[in-house]
C-alpha cells in the first residue's frame, strides 16, 4: 500500500503556516481519536497516520527534510538515521488542544493545578470624600474573607494528626494510564489533585483548611486617587489553601459628589456667582480652593460663562506630583426679593442703559441677535 503524502493526510498545502497545520491536526485528531471511537481499528490507524504527519510537519527540521527529499525518500533517510523507527510521538497535546480534552491529554499540569488552588482575589468598594481622595487618608474596613482555619491552621487535619502524601499518585496530583499505543494523564482519583490525603479531618473546617469570617483591614489611601481607581493589596485576598498563595485584595475607590468642586483629571472646576455690578464694572472676589480662600480679580464687562484658570490650585498628580489647576466659571446672578426703592433704581438704570440712544453702544450682543432675528423673519416673508 502506497503511503499518503503528509500534507494530503492533514488536508493542507505545502505553503501552510504552523498555525494552519495545528488547526488541521486538531480538527482531524478530535474526529479520529480512539477515546471517541473505542474499538474502531480503522479510526485508530487513521489517528496514527494523522499523528505521524503532524509530528513531521510541525517540526521545522523534519518538515524541511520532508520537503527536500519527498515522502518516499524521507522515510528512507529518516530510517537510516534512526529518525523515525516505528511510531513515536513527541507531540504536546496540551499545547495543541488546550482544554478541549481536559485531563485526557494531560492538561492538568502541576502549574495549572496549583493556580486553581491559589486563593481568589477579593474586591471591596470604598467611598471617599473629595478631600480624602486628594490628600490621602487611612480607612478601617471590615470584610468577609476566607481565612486559614483557626483550629488546624490550614492543614485540614485534626490537631495532633498529620496529612499524608497520596500513595496513589505519590504526591504528583495526577496518574498516568496506558491505553493502547499512548499514555493518558488524569487527575488522581484518590486525592483529586491535592497531592495529600487527610485521614482524620479537622472538625471545624472538615478537612478544607479554610473558614469564612470577618477581618479588619487598615487601608492607607494615597493622595491623588480618583474615582474608580483600584488599590491592590498583595496576599490580602482569600486564603489559598495549605501551601498555596493567598489571593489579592482590590480596593475600588468611589469618590462622593462634592457640593462645590467637580474633578476633571487633576483639575478642579467650580462655578462662582457674581452680581450685575461686579460683572459690568469689575472688582475682586474670594473664591474657595482645597487649600483655603484666595482673591480673584474680575475684569470689567465680564460675561456669564467666563472661565478663570488659577494655576497650581488643583490636585497633585499621583503619577508625577504635578499639580493641576482650579477653573472658576463665573455667572451673573439675577437679584431677587428687591424692595421698591431697589426696583425703581433698576428701572432708572434700565431706561438709561437700555434706552434707544444707548442700546447699540451698551448691548452689542443683544443688538446683533435681534438684527439676525429681523433678517430671519424678513427672509420668511419674501
Amino acid at each position: 500500500m502506497v503511503n499518503k503524502d503528509y500534507y494530503e493526510i492533514l488536508g493542507v498545502s505545502k505553503s501552510a503556516e504552523i498555525q494552519e497545520i495545528k488547526r488541521a491536526y486538531k480538527r482531524l485528531a478530535m474526529k479520529y481519536h480512539p477515546d471517541r471511537n473505542r474499538g474502531n481499528k480503522i479510526f485508530e490507524e487513521k489517528f496514527k497516520e494523522i499523528q505521524k504527519a503532524y509530528e513531521v510537519l510541525s517540526d521545522p527540521k523534519k518538515k524541511s527534510m520532508y520537503d527536500q527529499y519527498g515522502h518516499s525518500d524521507f522515510d528512507n533517510v529518516s530510517r537510516d538515521n534512526d529518525f523515525a523507527s516505528g511510531f513515536h510521538t513527541t507531540t504536546d497535546f496540551s499545547d495543541v488542544f488546550g482544554d478541549v480534552f481536559g485531563d485526557i491529554f494531560g492538561s492538568t499540569s502541576a502549574k495549572k493545578k496549583h493556580s486553581k488552588a491559589e486563593g481568589s482575589d477579593l474586591l471591596c468598594k470604598l467611598k471617599l470624600t473629595l478631600e480624602e481622595s486628594v490628600f490621602g487618608t487611612v480607612k478601617n474596613v471590615k470584610i468577609n474573607v476566607i481565612q486559614k482555619c483557626s483550629v488546624c491552621r490550614g492543614s485540614g487535619s485534626r490537631l495532633g494528626t498529620e496529612r499524608h502524601i497520596c500513595s496513589t499518585c505519590q504526591g504528583q496530583g495526577n496518574v498516568h494510564m496506558q491505553q493502547g499505543f499512548f499514555t493518558i494523564q488524569q487527575t488522581c482519583p484518590t486525592c483529586h489533585g491535592e497531592c495529600y490525603v487527610i485521614n482524620d479531618p479537622c472538625y471545624i473546617c472538615r478537612g478544607n483548611g479554610k473558614e469564612k469570617s470577618f477581618k479588619n483591614f487598615s487601608i492607607k489611601i494615597p493622595g491623588g486617587v480618583n474615582d474608580n481607581d483600584r488599590i491592590r493589596l498583595i496576599g490580602k485576598g482569600h486564603y489559598g489553601g495549605y501551601g498555596f498563595k493567598n489571593g489579592d485584595l482590590y480596593i475600588k475607590v468611589k469618590v462622593k459628589k462634592h457640593n462645590i468642586f467637580v474633578r476633571d483629571g487633576n483639575n478642579l472646576l467650580c462655578k462662582v456667582p457674581i452680581n450685575f455690578a461686579m460683572a459690568a464694572l469689575g472688582g475682586e472676589i474670594e473664591v474657595p480652593t482645597l487649600y483655603g480662600k484666595i482673591k480673584l480679580k474680575i475684569p470689567l464687562e465680564t460675561q456669564t460663562g467666563k472661565i478663570f484658570r488659577i494655576k497650581g490650585k488643583g490636585i497633585k498628580s499621583i503619577k508625577n506630583n504635578v499639580y493641576g489647576d482650579l477653573l472658576c466659571e463665573v455667572y451673573v446672578e439675577t437679584p431677587i426679593n428687591l424692595n421698591n426703592y431697589q426696583k425703581q433704581l433698576l428701572r432708572n438704570l434700565g431706561f438709561s442703559l437700555f434706552g434707544y440712544s444707548s442700546y447699540e453702544k451698551n448691548n452689542i450682543k443683544s443688538k446683533n441677535f435681534f438684527n439676525r432675528v429681523k433678517r430671519f423673519f424678513d427672509n420668511l416673508a419674501n
